[in-house]
Order: structure tokens, then sequence, then C-alpha cells
């Protein structure tokens, strides 16, 4: 099937356009957006949309840590706790994902 995942692929195609619209390095886009996702409680999915563009504009462990610390006077605590869980679960999400993939990879040439 050429449209196995319309809606992940709609969601990558949204985090995507604001880097090419954007006057903010993409790393400091993201950093931004992970700002973002922690002020509103986004669960696991939501950075896990993100990942792969905030890997590849180089954020790092550190810079995550240095917006959970910036961010918690304003959000409060207990929001930069649920994010730090949230986050965790997604990198689950993730190696489970790409674990598929690669499950799947093997299982066609059977």
């Amino acid at each position: 099937m050429a449209d196995e995942t319309p809606v992940l692929d709609t969601l990558a195609d949204i985090t995507v356009a604001p880097l090419e619209r954007n006057s903010l390095a993409p790393r400091e886009l993201m950093l931004v957006r992970l700002a973002a996702l922690i002020a509103v409680d986004a669960p696991p999915a939501s950075y896990l949309t993100s990942a792969g563009a905030a890997q590849g504009s180089g954020v790092t462990a550190g810079d995550i840590q240095a917006v959970m610390i910036g961010v918690a006077p304003v959000v409060g605590t207990a929001r930069v706790v649920a994010a730090g869980g949230h986050i965790l679960r997604a990198l689950g999400l993730a190696i489970t994902v790409t674990d598929g993939e690669l499950v799947g990879e093997g299982d066609a040439g059977r």
C-alpha cells in the first residue's frame, strides 16, 4: 500500500512545514516547540512527532533538560515532571516503532 500511515504522514508534514517557513534556525524552532509541548501538557505521541525533526536539527538531551529548567517557573514543576515522563514514553514508542519496522522488513523476505 502506498499510503499505509496517512495520519502519521500528515502529522510529519505539519511538523516539517514550520521548519521551511520560519526565520528561526531549525534547532531554536525545535526548542521553542518543546517548550510549547511542555506548556500544554502534550501526550507522549506529540513529542514523538517532533523527535525526528529535533534530532535532525541537533537538539541534545542537555538542550531538553535546559528547556525543562527554563520553563519550570512559568508552567510549574508538576507539568515539567509530567513532560519528563511523556518524553521517556515517547522514546519508548520510537524504539517500538523502529523495532516494528525492522521486524516488518525481515518478515517480508519470508
